[in-house]
């Protein structure tokens, strides 16, 4: 199932209309897909950049045409002498089997028609890529990178390499092993940001779009709560907080 067909039949199951997710997997990928469902769907700005962590097994002494199993493999026998991915701030050229879009086209699409083109580079980090095992031509990583990154070009830099596998077990501090039939409400999504408990007044202030006196606190994202529910979500501007989202209205 692609992300979409996921989408799809979240919003089958439950009869609803608005639904998104928060950061794709490819085709030939499980594990972890958050799905926002109604209001939820407008926190999508603050999950999808988290970073991601992954399972990947790669395939030695092989390669892919697309990276992944889905292209055409050859097999050439060279088996890579160091099993060690980069880490750290890097560049990578996206595979032209991407989702990305350029000059209003999907990457994908003219691969699907034998198309050739030069792909945009961008920059992404890989915060650690650590070796769990290697056994029978497959090498196992454990991958923890920031939002964008495509772990099956990851895995070509070995060599005579491509993604066998690949198993999304964490986005940011939401983890596959804890998910669960039940809606995850948007409070226990965002508990990775600071809280800023709002009295009544502040509540109303913010339920209808205006600011209120920032206080001490960071310049970053802000769970706003009003006797113990989440209200908005808001960031300093100066000496202001300023609602970026509303979800709910403050008690009363």
């Amino acid at each position: 199932m692609t992300s979409h067909d996921v989408v799809a039949s979240v919003r089958r199951e439950l009869g609803v209309k608005k639904i998104g997710h928060g950061g794709t997997l490819d085709p030939f990928a499980t594990g972890l897909l958050v799905v926002l469902v109604g209001r939820a769907t407008r926190l999508q700005r603050y999950l999808s950049p988290l970073p991601k962590t992954y399972l990947a097994t790669a395939r030695l002494g092989w390669t892919s045409t697309t990276g992944d199993p889905d292209g055409e493999l050859t097999e050439t026998g060279r088996v890579p002498e160091r099993l060690e991915l980069p880490t750290g701030r890097i560049t990578q050229r996206l595979p032209l089997t991407s989702a990305v879009r350029v000059e209003g086209e999907r990457l994908y699409k003219r691969a699907h028609r034998g198309e050739t083109a030069e792909t945009p580079e961008r920059e992404v980090e890989v915060h650690r890529a650590e070796l769990v095992e290697s056994a029978d031509g497959r090498a196992v990583f454990e991958i923890e990178c920031s939002s964008g990154t495509y772990v099956r070009t990851l895995v070509e830099t070995l060599g005579d390499a491509y993604c066998e596998e690949l198993r999304r077990t964490a986005v940011g501090p939401l983890r596959l092993a804890d998910a669960a039939a039940d809606p995850l409400p948007p409070d226990a999504a965002l508990a990775f940001m600071p809280e800023r408990e709002l009295d009544s007044s502040e509540a109303a202030d913010i339920t209808n779009g205006r600011t209120i006196a920032a206080g001490r606190v960071a310049d970053e994202p802000l769970r706003l709560t009003h006797e113990g529910r989440l209200i908005a979500v808001g960031r300093r501007r100066d000496d202001e907080i300023r609602p970026e989202v509303v979800l709910e209205p403050a008690a009363t």
